[in-house]
C-alpha cells in the first residue's frame, strides 16, 4: 500500500477546499496549514508562491484560525472563479498585527456587484463579519480581467 501526500487529503467539493486533515499548527505553523490548501489550485495548473517574512511571531491559536478559514474562502473563491494562472500567499507582520494577502492574476470581478448581490458574495461576507468582529480588517480589490487580491488583517495584542 503507498504512501497518500498530505495533498491527497485535501479536496475541492462543490468549489470549497476543505483539508481533512485537523489543523496543527503547532507542528505545522499556520503558513503550512495554509499551504496544503492550495493543493487543488496546483492541480488544476495554477502556480502559488509564498511571501512569508512573519517568521518568529507568535500567533494565538484564535488568531490563526481565523486566518486560516479566511484563507480558505479566498483560496476557494480563486479555486472557483479566477482561472488564475498564478496566486500569491503572503503572511506579514504589521503593526501590532499580521496580515494575510491572497493575491491571484485571474479574471477577476465587480467587487460591489459580488458584494452587494443577492446570490454571490456570501462567503466574503461572513469572513468580513468574523474578521471585524476579532478587530481586524478584511480589503477586497478586484476588476474584471485583472485579478483579485483579498486582505486581512488582525491585531496581535
Amino acid at each position: 500500500m503507498g504512501k497518500e501526500s498530505a495533498l491527497d487529503e485535501v479536496v475541492a467539493v462543490g468549489g470549497l477546499i476543505t483539508d481533512h486533515h485537523p489543523l496543527d499548527f503547532h507542528t505545522l505553523g499556520l503558513a503550512g496549514c495554509i499551504d496544503r490548501l492550495t493543493g487543488p489550485l496546483r492541480q488544476q495548473g495554477t502556480a502559488v508562491r509564498w511571501d512569508t517574512p512573519h517568521w518568529g511571531i507568535e500567533i494565538p491559536a484564535d488568531c490563526a484560525s481565523l486566518l486560516y478559514q479566511s484563507a480558505r474562502e479566498a483560496l476557494s473563491n480563486a479555486f472557483k472563479y479566477s482561472d488564475a494562472a498564478e496566486l500569491t500567499v503572503q503572511l506579514s507582520a504589521v503593526d501590532h498585527g499580521i496580515r494575510l494577502v491572497v493575491s491571484d492574476d485571474g479574471t477577476g470581478f465587480d467587487c460591489h456587484l459580488a458584494l452587494s448581490g443577492k446570490n454571490h458574495g456570501y462567503g466574503l461576507r461572513l469572513m468580513s463579519v468574523a474578521v471585524h468582529e476579532a478587530g481586524g480588517t478584511v480589503s477586497v480589490c478586484s476588476k474584471p480581467g485583472e485579478g483579485t487580491t483579498v486582505t486581512v488583517t488582525l491585531p496581535l495584542d
